[in-house]
Order: structure tokens, then C-alpha cells, then sequence
């Protein structure tokens, strides 16, 4: 009755099937994978975020990085804003809308600086054209800010080119931009959220990252995956057992169409 299962049919249908299963299985356990990674960097990022703040030399040095698990920790530093040195760095978007981020170095003394991204502002008539930008305050200023890596290429996603308007950059890159400093840079930048004494005016503040659901999505998409084999399975199954049943029906109608011997 099941010698149907060994036709050219029915063995295309079991390599389907058998290569269905792992391709789901490699699926799930990669979303679930995933779910695991955002899990730990959405707890990594809201206990950063609510951490007290801390020197930022303490987590961060001339010429080094920022660790990942270091990334939105709340840092002070104490300084004087070099006004001179100020870059805008392009195709920043805030509310749905196009900018600038208003980079600005803060010296802090013995030949060390950091760079302070003071906010947001939004962009000119053209591309090219310069926005209006709130100067820094003058005089020494506590800064208190999440701490950020430095960008490059592969991390931000965004292609760096040269010749753009004077002052103005693609990338936070520390390294390239402090080439043009006569100080040293700390690794790293401050997304400034608060300043002693506060400014008389000052660019749009950048908003808190959105920690979301930590990779709700990610673990709804990894049992879908699961739930796939076995619909797939029980399909397969199903399949097999309609196609034995007709079989039976058809031999059932064959037998009593026979004629009987008197």
C-alpha cells in the first residue's frame, strides 16, 4: 500500500521535506541567537543609561577606544570649548529631519581634549549652505554625557568622502579628526545632555537611544521558524496518509467492480 512512497513523485516530496527541516532549524536558532544578542545590549544600555556618571577618563584614554560595554555610560569632563576647532558633521536626522551634529572639541588641559557632540541643528537652504549655530559657551564647563565610539565606515553604515565645505565631516572619527588638533583626544565622543554653567543658547539635544522591546521580534521569529517544521512535518504526513486512503478507496471500488464467479 506505501509503495507509493519510493515513486520519482513522492521522493522529490522527502528531499524537500528533509531539507526544509534544517534550513527552519538553523532559522530559529539563529533568531533566537539574535534575540539573545539584543537582549544583552538592551540591558547593557539601560543600566548604562541609569548608571551615575563618572569621569570620563576613567573609561577612556589618548589614542584608545570605548568598549561596547561601555557605550551611553553617563561621563562628566571639565573644560573649555575650542570654538576654533568646531566641525558639523552631515546627514544627521533628528525627528525626521535632515542636519548637522554640532562637534565641538573640550580642552581639557595637559594637552588632552575630547570631542562633544553639543546637538543637533537643522540644515541650511542647500547642502552646502552653513546652518545656524548656537556658539559654545565660553569659560570652563562641566560637561555630563552618554559616551560614544568612535565611527567609522562599517560601524555607522555611512561612506566617507572627501571634499566636503570646509568644517564640515561625515564621521565622528576621533583619529582623523584629531590629526588636525593640537591636543590629544580622548577615545570616543560625549553625546552632551547637560552643561555647568548651562548656555544661553544651545543646539537641539540629542535624544536617548530607544532601547525597544530587546529583541522581542527576534524570539517571535525564532518559534515561527520552529512552528514551521512542524507544519511542514505534519503536512508531509498528512500527504502520505490522503494518498494511502484514496489508494484504498480506489482498490476497495476496483474489488467490487469485479464480477463475481458463480
Amino acid at each position: 500500500m506505501y509503495r507509493f512512497l519510493l515513486t520519482p513523485r513522492w521522493l522529490a516530496l522527502h528531499v524537500v521535506v528533509l531539507l526544509v527541516i534544517p534550513a527552519f532549524v538553523f532559522l530559529g536558532r539563529w533568531q533566537f541567537g539574535r534575540f539573545e544578542e539584543r537582549s544583552t545590549s538592551s540591558h547593557q544600555t539601560t543600566a548604562n543609561l541609569s548608571a551615575a556618571p563618572v569621569p570620563v577618563e576613567t573609561l577612556t584614554a589618548p589614542g584608545g577606544g570605548v568598549p561596547a560595554k561601555d557605550r551611553y555610560r553617563s561621563v562628566t569632563v571639565k573644560g573649555t570649548f575650542d570654538a576654533t576647532h568646531q566641525l558639523l558633521v552631515r546627514r544627521r536626522v533628528q525627528d525626521s529631519v535632515v542636519g548637522f551634529y554640532v562637534l565641538t572639541p573640550l580642552e581639557t588641559g595637559e594637552g588632552r581634549g575630547v570631542l562633544v557632540n553639543r546637538g543637533w541643528v537643522k540644515a541650511g537652504a542647500t547642502a552646502d549652505a552653513s546652518p545656524e549655530v548656537p556658539p559654545p559657551s565660553t569659560g570652563e564647563v562641566t560637561v555630563t554625557g552618554r559616551l560614544q565610539p568612535s565611527e567609522t565606515e562599517e560601524s555607522s553604515g555611512i561612506r566617507d568622502r572627501k571634499g566636503l565645505p570646509p568644517g564640515q565631516v561625515l564621521l565622528i572619527n576621533t583619529e582623523a579628526i584629531g590629526r588636525g588638533l593640537p591636543y590629544k583626544l580622548l577615545g570616543g565622543y560625549v553625546d552632551l545632555t547637560a552643561q555647568s554653567p548651562q548656555a544661553a543658547a544651545a543646539p537641539a539635544p540629542v535624544p536617548a537611544p530607544d532601547v525597544g522591546g530587546g529583541g522581542g521580534l527576534n524570539l517571535a521569529y525564532g518559534v515561527q521558524w520552529w512552528l514551521f517544521i512542524g507544519i511542514a512535518v505534519g503536512g508531509w504526513a498528512l500527504l502520505i496518509r490522503r494518498e494511502a486512503a484514496d489508494l484504498r478507496a480506489e482498490a476497495v471500488k476496483k474489488e467490487q467492480a469485479e464480477p463475481v464467479d458463480a
